[in-house]
């Protein structure tokens, strides 16, 4: 029978959770590396590392990656796996061993590169999205892919929602790439399609705020739900003041013409619906304002006033 592969995790927290502990369970853990995770993270997995007889190692920072090539050097792995972590790899420690180090990229690749696939994919309204299981190389998310493992976007999928699913399907996808690497002699991978490439950097203000003269009803959703929770909701200002919607719905008809923005009606439950671009409207269920974050039913009827702008 063949020696079960070592299999070294570096991970960025508790998205990796689940593969952690699949992993565990079929005998392929043999150690943990965290880069910059909380402490509190960080202290369960070396607690949990300790007690299962794991080697483990925080990396806080990047200049920490200097002592990765050390450690691997000691630990002795077969393969190394990525799962968010946030540093890149640098090429003296990728020389550890050839295709010996695999990411796993919750988006697909090459066209969702960059730290935030989540929020691009739901943001851009894609239908599906993935998770890459990709060769590393010395710059982020360019190796050779080894496969896509599709993932379907359902309508009512937020950041969060998609981010629990992607990790729950990462549990498996890894545990395969685990098998893959155990019984097969090499590991099939192409380069990436250049020409479908794109970088998303990680998003800024102007990427969570919301346009109300550009946007329908649908980009207004999409934005809101890829804002949800990990900016609290999407940016927008009422009277100044800089709130953020957090939940909202459409409401498919016409406010006649009126500038996108503005509060058309307030419901008899105080829910406040505004233009939007495409003559449609959406209606604000949860919203984060200087009072706090309320719903629809603590709206002050008599502030959000018929008439008034978002801006």
């Amino acid at each position: 029978m063949e020696k079960q592969k070592k299999i070294i995790v570096l991970c960025g927290g508790k998205f990796a959770f689940q593969s952690l502990q699949a992993l565990a369970y079929e005998k392929f853990l043999c150690g943990v590396g965290i880069g910059k995770g909380n402490n509190r993270i960080t202290d369960a997995l070396e607690r949990e590392s300790q007690d299962n007889h794991m080697a483990f190692k925080s990396f806080p920072d990047k200049k920490s990656i200097n002592e990765m090539r050390a450690w691997l050097d000691e630990v002795q792995p077969d393969y190394i796996f990525s799962i968010s972590f946030p540093f890149l790899i640098p090429e003296d420690v990728l020389s550890y061993g050839h295709e010996k180090f695999i990411n796993f990229h919750p988006g697909p690749l090459p066209q969702y590169r960059g730290p935030m696939p989540i929020f691009e994919v739901l943001k851009n309204q894609e239908t599906q999205t993935a998770i890459c299981a990709h060769l590393m190389s010395s710059t982020f998310d360019q190796g050779n892919i080894i496969f896509n493992d599709i993932v379907q976007i359902e309508n009512k999928d937020n950041y969060g929602r998609l981010a629990v699913k992607l990790s729950n399907r990462m549990a498996h996808t890894v545990l395969n790439m685990a098998n893959m690497v155990q019984f097969a002699s090499t590991i099939p991978n192409k380069p990436q399609e250049e020409s479908e490439a794109y970088y998303f950097e990680k998003p800024d203000f102007t990427d969570t705020y919301i346009n109300w003269r550009r946007m329908g009803a649908e980009e207004i959703i999409s934005l809101i739900n890829a804002c949800n929770p990990w900016n609290i909701g999407a940016d927008a200002t009422f009277q100044g003041e800089q709130v953020k919607i957090i939940a909202a719905s459409i409401v498919d008809e016409s406010h006649k013409s009126k500038t996108p923005g503005t509060i058309v009606s307030l419901t008899t439950e105080n829910s406040i619906n505004i233009a939007c671009s495409d003559d449609k409207q959406i209606t604000i269920e949860i919203m984060s304002t200087d009072d706090g974050i309320i719903a629809s039913k603590q709206f002050n009827p008599h502030r959000y006033l018929i008439g008034a702008c978002f801006n």
